[in-house]
């Protein structure tokens, strides 16, 4: 009896241990599973062939791509080794407002030298996203990464193979040097300025005299057409690798590959094509669009596109990523085996701006109120208007992306949401954003004021306007809205307007957007080109409602972050409302 006991015993402790490792590591698997470690820090790189200091995150720029799940509760510790503050901005995710990281804003200090800050929040989405710093010049010099988002139920896009193709611009100056030099001159980095042969060749094909006329008006805005992007110079990267390095995804031919594009630069547009494959684009800025046939797409910084491609033929296929200002590629190579390349394809013309990116093709003679040329067209010796216009160009040339003809380039006006919107309500209410800026000064603006001298776009918890940007700049500017989507007004059906977080609105021109405001914080507003943020493109809106009960349990947290005490005046002078 007593050896049975004894047997009985031995037999329990066995089976209560067993269970209680599993337990434990059950219990360690979850708590990992929404869990990581970002340390950032300063570290010598050398991507061009001179070593110099840039930004790291666990070693690496880009830093780690990270895979979260939909549903799912993430703490993400980020700990800084370098000597000055740092943040990390969760780019277009729903989001409690004091996680968003932007410093300044929610009570969000900012991750402090040599401290640790610990991101707590719950996954409400999926797709392809990414992550970056919003602090200084920082994204610039290497802080920023992937993030991919498994969808709760099955993927409706269905692909053999799943790549992320980060793109951005690199440069051995840091970020701070840069602006100062913009800031000294804002052609600084203009190479390709306008020649005397490019003027007689102008001559040769419009005549002399408007020709000259051109020349004139550009020189008396102090202007030049071919200033397509602010920074030029930089090496372009695909994952962090150059062209040489060349970034490689395997496949087997037949496969579909599922592409997820990211751009991750700090001032680049990019014309994409993979030559040889047509690209079916199924998602825009991690929301699922209806499959549209592309050979190109336009890409603005901080957009994201998901394409898919299904290489039939044993052989390699570059992704080519070139730049607008066409000093360059980003080259990676999609490949049945490692180590090959493809055809490295020939580069494009570089467009020149024309009178319709200032805005001449809707505004006719009339040029007042062109915010960006005020103080230029104050130092104009003669009428512009009693110039003859007539031979002018008034197609915009920012839009000429040398798509060969018969081929498809992605529009706007192309994207379907896939499946129903929610909200479908009319706007009650039109804000204008207007785009300006000083070039000679470097400022840049929205309705005419820089951040620092801004007050807050006010908008009523739940109330749905409609955003009409005014783009009164020769330069296109990708606008991000933190912690919500807007819908395009793309010409869709109101239930089919895409989601975006991100909007290019062209040189000279206007583009329209419908938001609901529906995440309740204080929430940064700005141009996705980091010097234009820097030097003043950035504004704060701030969702809220006076009565605390009529926000959902599960956002009221965000209103601690906020100054409830609204002012009803909507009309503060920062927006016009209509």
């Amino acid at each position: 009896m007593h050896l049975r006991y004894e047997y009985y015993s031995i037999m329990f402790m066995r089976v209560f241990l067993c269970s209680f490792l599993m337990v434990l590591m059950l219990s360690s698997q979850a708590a990992q599973a929404g869990e990581d470690s970002l340390t950032i820090a300063r570290q010598t790189v050398n991507v061009t062939g001179h070593p110099v200091q840039k930004l790291t995150i666990n070693g690496t720029t880009p830093g780690p791509t990270l895979h979260f799940k939909e549903g799912e509760d993430v703490t993400v510790h980020v700990t800084n080794t370098m000597s000055v503050p740092t943040s990390i901005h969760w780019h277009g995710f729903l989001i409690d407002p004091a996680m968003d990281g932007v410093p300044g804003m929610n009570g969000f200090k900012g991750i402090l030298p040599g401290q640790s800050f610990t991101y707590h929040f719950k996954i409400r989405q999926s797709g392809t996203y990414w992550y970056h710093s919003h602090s200084q010049f920082q994204e610039q010099d290497g802080l920023y990464g992937a993030i991919v988002i498994e969808p709760k139920t099955p993927d409706s896009v269905k692909a053999d193979r799943d790549y992320v193709v980060v793109l951005s611009d690199f440069s051995d100056e840091n970020g701070r040097d840069i602006m100062g030099n913009l800031k000294m001159m804002s052609d600084y980095y203009n190479y390709a300025r306008v020649t005397v042969d490019d003027f007689w060749e102008d001559a040769k094909r419009q005549g002399f005299s408007k020709a000259w006329d051109n020349m004139s008006m550009w020189n008396q805005m102090r202007m030049s057409p071919s200033d397509l992007s602010d920074v030029s110079g930089y090496t372009f990267l695909i994952n962090g690798k150059t062209a040489a390095q060349n970034w490689t995804g395997l496949f087997k031919p037949g496969e579909r590959v599922r592409l997820r594009f990211i751009n991750a630069s700090a001032m680049s547009f990019y014309d994409v094509r993979i030559p040889g494959l047509k690209m079916q684009v199924v998602s825009a800025d991690g929301q699922n669009v209806e499959p549209v046939p592309v050979d190109e797409f336009r890409f603005g910084v901080a957009e994201t596109y998901d394409v898919i491609v299904t290489p039939k033929e044993d052989k390699a296929y570059t992704i080519a990523a070139e730049p607008i200002d066409r000093t360059g590629f980003a080259i990676g190579t999609l490949s049945p085996r490692e180590g090959m390349t493809g055809d490295m394809p020939a580069p494009r013309c570089r467009a020149q701006l024309t009178m319709a990116d200032m805005g001449m093709g809707h505004m006719g003679h009339d040029m007042r109120g062109m915010s960006h040329m005020e103080h230029n067209m104050s130092s104009m010796d003669h009428d512009m208007s009693s110039m003859d216009m007539s031979g002018m160009d008034m197609e915009s040339g920012w839009a000429q992306a040398g798509t060969p003809e018969g081929d498809k380039a992605l529009s706007y006006s192309d994207l379907r949401y896939r499946g129903t919107q929610k909200d479908t309500r009319a706007p009650e209410r039109t804000i204008e954003v207007r785009l300006g800026g000083n070039m000679e000064r470097y400022i840049w603006t929205m309705n005419g004021k820089r951040y620092q001298d801004s007050g807050p776009m006010k908008l009523r918890y739940g109330e749905r306007v409609r955003l009409k940007f005014v783009n009164e700049t020769m330069m296109a500017h990708p606008m991000h809205l933190h912690g919500m989507f807007v819908q395009l007004e793309n010409g869709q059906p109101i239930d089919k307007l895409p989601n975006k977080h991100t909007v290019i609105v062209p040189p000279g021109g206007s583009y329209s957007v419908l938001l609901t405001a529906d995440e309740a914080g204080e929430w940064a507003f700005h141009c996705h080109l980091l010097y234009h943020m820097a030097a003043g493109m950035m504004t704060k809106v701030v969702v809220a409602k006076l009565d605390e009960a009529d926000i959902p349990p599960d956002k009221r947290g965000a209103s601690s972050h906020m100054d409830m005490d609204m002012d009803h005046d909507m009309t503060d002078g920062h927006h016009h409302a209509h």
